[in-house]
């Protein structure tokens, strides 16, 4: 295991409480990654969001499976005490995204419930279809 870090990879960089990542770890905005010590994203005030993991988690497996990224869209709902994420893809890309015998949705939702596990918020994602 080289350890090193690839753009658009999912990765944890380690370091604890970084205010700023470190520019020689090669960390660019919008990957999917944690760091170490922090878990969710800082909005403007700089609060957590919560369940903003397991959106990003979700919208990032989603726009990759899609061969419409831009059709992608997940819509997020707080009902007892969890957090609902749906995703909307194109129709041509519902069968890309089930995967046979659903296996790849079930993938999916494992993916994002464990993001969710470590923001502490219980997630569950349904796939609509329009």
């Amino acid at each position: 295991m080289s350890g090193d870090y690839e753009a658009g990879d999912v990765n944890t960089i380690a370091g604890g409480d970084v205010e700023e990542p470190d520019d020689d770890l090669g960390y660019e905005e919008g990957d999917v990654n944690a760091r170490a010590g922090g878990g969710g994203r800082d909005d403007d005030a700089g609060n957590q969001s919560e369940g903003s993991t397991p959106l990003t988690v979700l919208t990032y497996l989603a726009r990759a499976l899609a061969d419409e990224p831009d059709a992608v869209v997940v819509e997020t709902e707080h009902r007892r005490g969890s957090l609902v994420l749906r995703v909307h893809v194109a129709p041509e890309d519902m069968g890309r995204v089930i995967g046979r015998r659903g296996r790849t949705a079930q993938a999916i939702r494992t993916l994002v419930g464990a993001a969710g596990a470590r923001d502490g918020t219980q997630v569950s994602v349904d796939i609509v279809d329009d």
